[in-house]
C-alpha cells in the first residue's frame, strides 16, 4: 500500500564541529544592510511601523491537499469527506481538524490562489523556496539566505536553520555556502558534539591547536597573500567559537521548557520543532524553516491528512498564541505550505495527485494583516489543461508571495545583486500582494 512517506528524501545531517564551521561565517559578514538605515527610511516615508525581523516557514513536505487545510468545498463532488469549520476570523473557514488553528485565524490570511507552471517535487520545492524556476546556468537562494544576507545583526549561533530537514533543504544558492540553512534533527535532542567534554582551559589549548593544524593545510600550495576575507574560514572558525560557547545555544534546547508548554505544542517532532522556532526568535534568529513530511497523498488523502493535521493543528496554533504573547509576532511572519497542491479530483486509491494551477498558502504576522482571504478556486473546476486556470480567481504567483515577505522585512525585493559570474540577478521578480498589507 502506498503511504505518504514513500516519496521520503533521507535523513538530516550528521552535526559536528566541521558543519558548524560551514555556516558559523554567517554573522560576521560585512556588506549587510543595516537595520538602522532601513528604519530611518521607513519612519522618512511616514510609515510608523517597523519591518518585521523574522521568518519562520512550516515546510509541508510533499504538497499539502488544500481541500483538507485551508480551501475546503464541503459538499461538493471535489470536496471528499472534508467538513468545513468556522473560524475566529468571520467569514473565514478552514478545514475539520484544525480546530486549534481555527481559534488563531484573526491573525492569519490565506492565500487559496497560488499558481505554478512546476509539478514535480524536486522543481516545485526549489520553485517556492527560491521564488524562481529552476534554471541550469544559475542556483538561486532561498528565502531564508537572501533575508540573511541583507539583514545584519549580532547573533552568535546560525541565523539560517532548518529543522527536521529533507532532501531539499533552504540553500544559499549563488550567495555562497556561508547562507545554507544550519540542520538540526529533532530537538529532543541537544545539539551533538557542541559542548566541551573538559575543562575549559584544556577546550581551548585544543581548540588553539586544531586552529594552527587547519590554518597550515589551507595554506598549503596557496599564495601568501590569499585573501582569506574571501574565503571566508577564518571568519567560519570564529563563528564556531561564539556558538559553542553562547549562552543563545540554549534556544535549541525544548526539554527545560515547562511541561505543560511542551505538551501544548505536541510531543512530536514537528510541535518540539516548533517550540524550537519560539524560543530562536526570542534571541534573534532570522530564519528557521521547519519540516512536516507525510503529504505526498497519492493514495488514502484524507485518512492521512487527518492524521497530519493532528501533528500540525496545535504546534502551528499554539506557535502563534505564543508569539504574540511574548509581542514578537508583529515581528515575525510565519507561513505554512508546501510545493503545491492536490488535484480536485479523487483518484481510485482514494488519494490526490499533484495540482499547482491553485493551492493555498497560510500567512501570519510581521505586518501581514489577519482574517483575509486571496483568491478563489472553483468548486467544479474545469480539469482540460488549457482552462485550468480559468477557474482561479485572483491567481497570485509564487514570486508575489517572496516580494511580499520581503517587502514586510524592509528589504527592497527588486534590487539587483551580482552573482558569482557577473550576473546581475533581482532579489525577486515578483508583486506585493497589497490586499495581506496591514
Amino acid at each position: 500500500m502506498c503511504t505518504p512517506h514513500d516519496v521520503a528524501c533521507g535523513s538530516s545531517d550528521h552535526l559536528s564541529r566541521r558543519s558548524l564551521l560551514k555556516v558559523a561565517g554567517l554573522g560576521g559578514l560585512t556588506w549587510l544592510t543595516p537595520l538602522a538605515e532601513r528604519l530611518a527610511l521607513a519612519h522618512a516615508a511616514g510609515d510608523p511601523k517597523a519591518p518585521a525581523q523574522s521568518v519562520i516557514v512550516l515546510w509541508m513536505q510533499g504538497g499539502p491537499s488544500q481541500f483538507e487545510t485551508f480551501d475546503p468545498h464541503p459538499g461538493t463532488k471535489i470536496g471528499g469527506s472534508t467538513k468545513a469549520i468556522k473560524t475566529a476570523a468571520k467569514g473565514i473557514e478552514i478545514a475539520d481538524g484544525l480546530e486549534q488553528l481555527a481559534d488563531q485565524m484573526q491573525h492569519v490570511s490565506l492565500v487559496r490562489s497560488i499558481v505554478s507552471k512546476e509539478g514535480d517535487h524536486e522543481r516545485a520545492t526549489y520553485t517556492v523556496k527560491t521564488g524562481w524556476r529552476p534554471d541550469p546556468t544559475v542556483v538561486h537562494p532561498s528565502l531564508g539566505a537572501v533575508v540573511c544576507h541583507q539583514l545584519s545583526d549580532k547573533v552568535e549561533i546560525p541565523r539560517h536553520i532548518s529543522i527536521l530537514p529533507n532532501t531539499f533543504s533552504a540553500r544559499g544558492g549563488y550567495l555562497g555556502d556561508q547562507f545554507d540553512a544550519f540542520r538540526c534533527p529533532d530537538p529532543i535532542n541537544t545539539i551533538p558534539d557542541v559542548i566541551p567534554r573538559v575543562e575549559n582551559d584544556r577546550y581551548l589549548a585544543r581548540m588553539s591547536d586544531l586552529q594552527s593544524v587547519v590554518e597550515g593545510k589551507f595554506a598549503r600550495g596557496r599564495l601568501k597573500d590569499l585573501d582569506q576575507k574571501r574565503t571566508l574560514h577564518a571568519t567560519a572558525i570564529e563563528g564556531a567559537r561564539k556558538m559553542m560557547t553562547s549562552e543563545q545555544l540554549k534556544a535549541f534546547n525544548v526539554k527545560d521548557a515547562p511541561q505543560a508548554l511542551q505538551e501544548e505544542f505536541g510531543d512530536t517532532p514537528f510541535g518540539r520543532s516548533c517550540l524550537a522556532a519560539l524560543q530562536l526568535v526570542e534571541v534573534g534568529v532570522r530564519c528557521i524553516e521547519i519540516t512536516l513530511d507525510g503529504w505526498d497523498t497519492h493514495a488514502n488523502n484524507y485518512n492521512f491528512c487527518m492524521n497530519n493535521k493532528k501533528i500540525l493543528d496545535p504546534a502551528f496554533a499554539s506557535l502563534l498564541k505564543h508569539l504574540g504573547e511574548r509581542k514578537l509576532l508583529d515581528k515575525t511572519l510565519v507561513l505554512c505550505g508546501g510545493e503545491f497542491g492536490r488535484t480536485p479530483q479523487i483518484n481510485p486509491a482514494e488519494g490526490r495527485d499533484h495540482w499547482p494551477h491553485g493551492f493555498s498558502l497560510a500567512i501570519a504576522g510581521g505586518g501581514i494583516a489577519g482574517g483575509r482571504v486571496i483568491g478563489e478556486t472553483a468548486p467544479e473546476p474545469k480539469l482540460d489543461e488549457k482552462d485550468r486556470l480559468k477557474d482561479v480567481a485572483r491567481p497570485v504567483e509564487v514570486e508575489d508571495i517572496h516580494a511580499t515577505v520581503l517587502s514586510a522585512l524592509g528589504i527592497d525585493y527588486a534590487q539587483e545583486l551580482e552573482t558569482p559570474i557577473g550576473r546581475p540577478m533581482a532579489l525577486s521578480k515578483g508583486k506585493v500582494i497589497q490586499e495581506l498589507i496591514a
